[in-house]
Protein backbone atom coordinates (compact mmCIF):
# COMPACT_ATOMS: atom_id res chain seq x y z
CA UNK A 1 0.00 0.00 0.00
CA UNK A 2 1.22 3.36 -0.70
CA UNK A 3 2.54 5.76 1.91
CA UNK A 4 1.98 9.07 0.17
CA UNK A 5 -0.04 11.69 1.90
CA UNK A 6 -3.00 12.73 0.73
CA UNK A 7 -4.40 16.50 0.90
CA UNK A 8 -7.92 17.11 0.76
CA UNK A 9 -10.02 20.49 0.75
CA UNK A 10 -13.03 21.16 2.78
CA UNK A 11 -15.23 24.01 3.36
CA UNK A 12 -15.98 24.58 7.04
CA UNK A 13 -20.13 24.84 7.45
CA UNK A 14 -21.35 27.97 8.45
CA UNK A 15 -23.17 26.47 11.49
CA UNK A 16 -19.98 25.56 12.92
CA UNK A 17 -19.19 29.30 13.65
CA UNK A 18 -17.98 29.99 17.14
CA UNK A 19 -16.20 26.36 17.49
CA UNK A 20 -12.77 25.42 18.20
CA UNK A 21 -11.03 24.60 15.67
CA UNK A 22 -10.12 21.19 17.13
CA UNK A 23 -13.74 20.71 17.89
CA UNK A 24 -14.77 21.28 14.88
CA UNK A 25 -12.16 18.99 12.85
CA UNK A 26 -12.80 15.89 15.05
CA UNK A 27 -16.37 16.11 14.27
CA UNK A 28 -15.71 16.56 10.30
CA UNK A 29 -13.30 13.87 10.36
CA UNK A 30 -15.05 11.49 12.43
CA UNK A 31 -12.35 8.26 12.32
CA UNK A 32 -10.14 10.25 14.31
CA UNK A 33 -9.67 11.44 17.63
CA UNK A 34 -9.72 14.89 19.30
CA UNK A 35 -6.36 14.68 20.68
CA UNK A 36 -4.48 12.99 16.85
CA UNK A 37 -6.56 16.39 15.39
CA UNK A 38 -4.81 18.58 17.61
CA UNK A 39 -1.72 16.45 16.59
CA UNK A 40 -2.42 16.87 13.07
CA UNK A 41 -3.23 20.86 13.89
CA UNK A 42 0.15 21.15 15.32
CA UNK A 43 2.22 19.48 13.18
CA UNK A 44 0.77 21.98 10.36
CA UNK A 45 -1.29 18.92 8.41
CA UNK A 46 -4.28 21.02 8.98
CA UNK A 47 -4.46 24.33 7.38
CA UNK A 48 -7.40 27.18 7.76
CA UNK A 49 -7.26 29.45 4.23
CA UNK A 50 -3.55 27.86 3.58
CA UNK A 51 -2.34 29.00 7.06
CA UNK A 52 -1.57 27.63 9.96
CA UNK A 53 -3.84 28.02 13.15
CA UNK A 54 -4.28 26.50 16.73
CA UNK A 55 -6.30 23.99 18.41
CA UNK A 56 -8.45 26.39 20.20
CA UNK A 57 -9.01 29.30 17.47
CA UNK A 58 -12.54 29.67 16.95
CA UNK A 59 -13.83 29.46 13.66
CA UNK A 60 -16.40 31.31 11.78
CA UNK A 61 -17.89 29.36 8.95
CA UNK A 62 -16.80 29.19 5.73
CA UNK A 63 -13.30 29.03 5.73
CA UNK A 64 -11.06 26.76 3.14
CA UNK A 65 -9.20 24.09 5.15
CA UNK A 66 -6.81 21.64 3.47
CA UNK A 67 -5.97 18.44 5.34
CA UNK A 68 -2.94 16.37 5.27
CA UNK A 69 -3.41 12.89 5.85
CA UNK A 70 -1.56 9.59 5.86
CA UNK A 71 -3.68 6.61 4.60
CA UNK A 72 -4.51 4.63 7.33
CA UNK A 73 -2.34 1.04 7.48
CA UNK A 74 -3.82 -2.05 8.12
CA UNK A 75 -3.05 -3.03 11.83
CA UNK A 76 -3.65 -6.68 12.76
CA UNK A 77 -2.32 -8.60 15.44
CA UNK A 78 0.32 -11.55 14.72
CA UNK A 79 0.96 -14.40 16.62
CA UNK A 80 4.16 -14.21 18.83
CA UNK A 81 5.35 -16.44 21.02
CA UNK A 82 5.80 -14.73 24.52
CA UNK A 83 5.61 -16.66 27.35
CA UNK A 84 2.35 -16.43 29.25
CA UNK A 85 0.26 -18.10 32.46
CA UNK A 86 -2.44 -19.68 31.44
CA UNK A 87 -4.36 -20.53 34.85
CA UNK A 88 -7.73 -21.91 32.98
CA UNK A 89 -9.24 -22.78 29.71
CA UNK A 90 -12.04 -24.52 28.57
CA UNK A 91 -14.31 -24.04 25.25
CA UNK A 92 -15.40 -20.65 26.12
CA UNK A 93 -12.67 -18.67 28.08
CA UNK A 94 -9.11 -18.41 28.70
CA UNK A 95 -7.90 -17.01 32.11
CA UNK A 96 -4.34 -15.68 32.12
CA UNK A 97 -1.82 -14.27 34.23
CA UNK A 98 -0.46 -10.76 32.73
CA UNK A 99 2.28 -9.81 33.88
CA UNK A 100 3.70 -6.25 34.38
CA UNK A 101 5.25 -4.72 31.31
CA UNK A 102 3.25 -5.73 28.65
CA UNK A 103 -0.01 -4.15 26.81
CA UNK A 104 -3.01 -5.80 26.46
CA UNK A 105 -3.47 -5.48 23.02
CA UNK A 106 -1.77 -3.62 20.08
CA UNK A 107 -2.81 -0.08 19.45
CA UNK A 108 -1.04 3.49 18.44
CA UNK A 109 3.01 2.66 17.65
CA UNK A 110 2.44 -0.59 19.49
CA UNK A 111 2.37 -3.32 17.27
CA UNK A 112 3.95 -6.30 18.91
CA UNK A 113 4.85 -7.82 22.28
CA UNK A 114 1.07 -7.47 23.67
CA UNK A 115 -0.70 -9.91 25.50
CA UNK A 116 -2.94 -10.37 22.43
CA UNK A 117 -0.40 -11.55 20.64
CA UNK A 118 0.88 -13.87 23.02
CA UNK A 119 -3.02 -15.56 22.91
CA UNK A 120 -2.59 -15.36 19.23
CA UNK A 121 0.04 -17.98 19.43
CA UNK A 122 -1.36 -20.07 22.20
CA UNK A 123 -5.26 -20.04 21.13
CA UNK A 124 -6.42 -20.53 17.57
CA UNK A 125 -9.75 -19.13 18.26
CA UNK A 126 -10.61 -16.26 19.98
CA UNK A 127 -13.38 -13.95 19.80
CA UNK A 128 -13.20 -11.63 16.91
CA UNK A 129 -15.79 -8.97 18.21
CA UNK A 130 -12.99 -7.16 19.57
CA UNK A 131 -11.75 -6.82 15.96
CA UNK A 132 -8.23 -7.84 14.51
CA UNK A 133 -6.38 -6.08 17.40
CA UNK A 134 -8.53 -7.07 20.40
CA UNK A 135 -9.23 -10.54 19.92
CA UNK A 136 -11.21 -11.58 23.21
CA UNK A 137 -10.35 -8.39 25.00
CA UNK A 138 -13.25 -8.07 27.65
CA UNK A 139 -11.44 -5.65 30.10
CA UNK A 140 -8.06 -4.27 30.59
CA UNK A 141 -4.56 -3.47 33.04
CA UNK A 142 -2.37 -0.98 32.62
CA UNK A 143 0.53 -1.81 30.64
CA UNK A 144 2.48 -1.84 34.18
CA UNK A 145 -0.36 -3.47 36.62
CA UNK A 146 0.00 -7.09 36.97
CA UNK A 147 -2.65 -10.04 37.35
CA UNK A 148 -5.77 -12.28 36.53
CA UNK A 149 -7.70 -11.76 33.36
CA UNK A 150 -10.44 -13.09 31.80
CA UNK A 151 -10.33 -13.80 27.73
CA UNK A 152 -12.79 -14.82 25.46
CA UNK A 153 -12.94 -17.28 23.17
CA UNK A 154 -15.83 -17.03 20.94
CA UNK A 155 -18.42 -14.34 20.59
CA UNK A 156 -21.48 -15.95 23.09
CA UNK A 157 -18.57 -15.61 25.99
CA UNK A 158 -17.57 -12.57 24.57
CA UNK A 159 -21.30 -11.07 24.94
CA UNK A 160 -22.06 -12.95 28.21
CA UNK A 161 -18.88 -11.48 30.09
CA UNK A 162 -19.20 -7.63 28.44
CA UNK A 163 -22.83 -7.49 29.65
CA UNK A 164 -21.54 -8.60 33.23
CA UNK A 165 -19.04 -5.90 33.23
CA UNK A 166 -21.37 -3.77 32.10
CA UNK A 167 -23.76 -4.34 34.81
CA UNK A 168 -20.60 -4.53 37.59
CA UNK A 169 -21.59 -8.21 38.28
CA UNK A 170 -18.08 -9.27 37.95
CA UNK A 171 -15.71 -8.60 41.05
CA UNK A 172 -12.29 -7.71 40.98
CA UNK A 173 -10.14 -7.39 43.55
CA UNK A 174 -6.38 -5.68 43.43
CA UNK A 175 -3.67 -5.62 46.09
CA UNK A 176 -1.68 -2.09 46.20
CA UNK A 177 1.46 -1.07 47.93
CA UNK A 178 0.41 2.82 49.08
CA UNK A 179 2.29 5.33 50.34
CA UNK A 180 1.72 6.11 53.83
CA UNK A 181 -0.37 5.29 56.62
CA UNK A 182 -4.12 5.22 56.11
CA UNK A 183 -6.57 6.30 58.31
CA UNK A 184 -8.73 3.18 59.37
CA UNK A 185 -9.00 0.11 58.84
CA UNK A 186 -11.58 0.43 55.43
CA UNK A 187 -13.25 3.00 53.10
CA UNK A 188 -14.24 4.01 50.20
CA UNK A 189 -13.65 6.64 47.76
CA UNK A 190 -16.57 7.89 45.24
CA UNK A 191 -14.92 10.62 43.65
CA UNK A 192 -16.12 10.94 39.66
CA UNK A 193 -13.37 10.70 37.03
CA UNK A 194 -12.46 11.65 34.10
CA UNK A 195 -9.51 13.19 31.85
CA UNK A 196 -7.09 15.61 33.04
CA UNK A 197 -7.98 19.13 32.61
CA UNK A 198 -4.55 19.82 31.68
CA UNK A 199 -2.11 16.71 31.46
CA UNK A 200 -4.14 14.57 29.21
CA UNK A 201 -2.25 11.49 29.91
CA UNK A 202 -3.30 11.52 33.12
CA UNK A 203 -7.20 11.09 34.79
CA UNK A 204 -8.08 13.07 37.73
CA UNK A 205 -11.45 13.73 39.82
CA UNK A 206 -10.89 17.50 38.82
CA UNK A 207 -12.12 16.74 35.51
CA UNK A 208 -14.40 18.94 33.60
CA UNK A 209 -16.40 15.69 32.49
CA UNK A 210 -16.21 12.64 34.75
CA UNK A 211 -18.14 9.42 35.07
CA UNK A 212 -18.71 7.84 38.73
CA UNK A 213 -16.37 5.89 40.02
CA UNK A 214 -16.69 4.13 43.60
CA UNK A 215 -13.70 1.98 44.61
CA UNK A 216 -13.77 0.19 48.05
CA UNK A 217 -10.68 -1.00 50.19
CA UNK A 218 -9.43 -2.58 53.64
CA UNK A 219 -6.00 -2.40 55.43
CA UNK A 220 -4.40 -5.34 54.65
CA UNK A 221 -0.92 -4.87 56.43
CA UNK A 222 0.29 -1.53 57.75
CA UNK A 223 4.20 -0.55 57.16
CA UNK A 224 6.50 2.42 58.79
CA UNK A 225 5.97 4.62 56.04
CA UNK A 226 3.08 2.23 53.68
CA UNK A 227 0.59 0.40 53.77
CA UNK A 228 -0.81 -2.61 51.76
CA UNK A 229 -4.43 -2.47 51.10
CA UNK A 230 -7.01 -4.67 48.61
CA UNK A 231 -8.77 -2.87 46.75
CA UNK A 232 -12.33 -3.51 44.80
CA UNK A 233 -13.34 -0.90 42.23
CA UNK A 234 -17.04 -1.11 41.88
CA UNK A 235 -16.60 0.62 38.45
CA UNK A 236 -14.34 0.50 35.56
CA UNK A 237 -12.62 3.94 35.26
CA UNK A 238 -9.67 3.99 33.36
CA UNK A 239 -6.40 4.41 36.17
CA UNK A 240 -9.53 4.50 39.24
CA UNK A 241 -7.57 2.80 41.98
CA UNK A 242 -4.69 4.74 40.95
CA UNK A 243 -6.50 8.11 40.83
CA UNK A 244 -8.65 7.52 43.45
CA UNK A 245 -5.08 6.98 46.04
CA UNK A 246 -3.23 9.29 44.50
CA UNK A 247 -5.85 12.43 45.06
CA UNK A 248 -6.81 11.28 48.37
CA UNK A 249 -2.98 11.65 49.50
CA UNK A 250 -1.66 8.01 49.37
CA UNK A 251 -0.50 7.28 46.02
CA UNK A 252 0.95 3.94 44.39
CA UNK A 253 4.32 3.24 45.39
CA UNK A 254 6.59 3.44 42.16
CA UNK A 255 3.32 4.87 40.37
CA UNK A 256 5.28 7.67 37.40
CA UNK A 257 2.22 9.26 36.50
CA UNK A 258 0.60 9.89 40.60
CA UNK A 259 3.06 9.52 42.65
CA UNK A 260 4.58 12.32 44.90
CA UNK A 261 8.30 12.04 44.01
CA UNK A 262 9.15 14.52 46.96
CA UNK A 263 8.03 13.05 49.29
CA UNK A 264 9.43 9.86 51.79
CA UNK A 265 12.87 9.86 49.41
CA UNK A 266 14.41 6.95 51.35
CA UNK A 267 11.15 5.29 50.73
CA UNK A 268 11.02 6.07 47.38
CA UNK A 269 14.68 4.81 47.04
CA UNK A 270 13.93 1.54 48.89
CA UNK A 271 10.69 1.10 45.71
CA UNK A 272 12.79 2.02 42.37
CA UNK A 273 15.79 -0.26 43.80
CA UNK A 274 12.85 -3.28 43.44
CA UNK A 275 10.51 -2.23 41.65
CA UNK A 276 9.54 -0.82 37.95
CA UNK A 277 6.28 0.50 37.97
CA UNK A 278 3.65 0.79 40.06
CA UNK A 279 2.76 -1.56 42.63
CA UNK A 280 -0.58 -2.80 41.80
CA UNK A 281 -1.75 -6.40 41.28
CA UNK A 282 -5.24 -7.81 40.13
CA UNK A 283 -5.38 -10.85 42.36
CA UNK A 284 -8.83 -11.83 41.94
CA UNK A 285 -11.40 -12.12 39.42
CA UNK A 286 -14.91 -13.79 39.55
CA UNK A 287 -17.89 -13.99 37.33
CA UNK A 288 -20.66 -16.22 36.32
CA UNK A 289 -19.29 -19.02 33.38
CA UNK A 290 -20.65 -17.76 30.23
CA UNK A 291 -22.20 -21.21 29.12
CA UNK A 292 -22.98 -22.91 32.38
CA UNK A 293 -24.06 -20.13 34.61
CA UNK A 294 -22.04 -21.30 37.41
CA UNK A 295 -19.91 -18.81 39.42
CA UNK A 296 -16.47 -19.20 38.72
CA UNK A 297 -13.37 -17.20 40.48
CA UNK A 298 -9.60 -16.93 39.77
CA UNK A 299 -6.46 -15.82 42.22
CA UNK A 300 -3.35 -15.13 41.61
CA UNK A 301 -0.94 -14.32 44.21
CA UNK A 302 1.87 -11.37 44.38
CA UNK A 303 4.52 -11.73 41.71
CA UNK A 304 8.20 -11.63 42.96
CA UNK A 305 8.89 -7.85 42.26
CA UNK A 306 6.12 -6.73 44.93
CA UNK A 307 7.39 -9.72 47.18
CA UNK A 308 10.68 -8.28 47.06
CA UNK A 309 9.48 -4.78 47.83
CA UNK A 310 7.66 -6.03 51.05
CA UNK A 311 10.65 -8.06 52.21
CA UNK A 312 12.86 -4.20 52.18
CA UNK A 313 9.43 -2.83 53.97
CA UNK A 314 9.70 -5.63 56.66
CA UNK A 315 13.28 -5.03 57.10
CA UNK A 316 12.86 -1.20 57.82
Amino acid sequence: MSKEFITETVQIPYDFSGKRADIAFSQLLTGHTRSQIRKLIEEGLILVEGRRTKPSKKLSGGETVSITLLPPQPIEAEPQDIPIEILFEDEDILVVNKPQGITVHPGAGIREGTLVNALLFKCTGLSGIGGKIRPGIVHRLDKDTSGVMVVAKNDFAHHALTGQFKSREVKKRYLALVSGKISGESGSFTSPIGRHPTNRIKMSTKAKTAKEALTSWRVVKRYDNATMVEAEPKTGRTHQIRVHFAENGHPILGDRVYGNKKRDSDLSDSVSKKLRRQALHASTIGFSHPRTGEYVEFQIPLPGDMRELIDVLNKQ
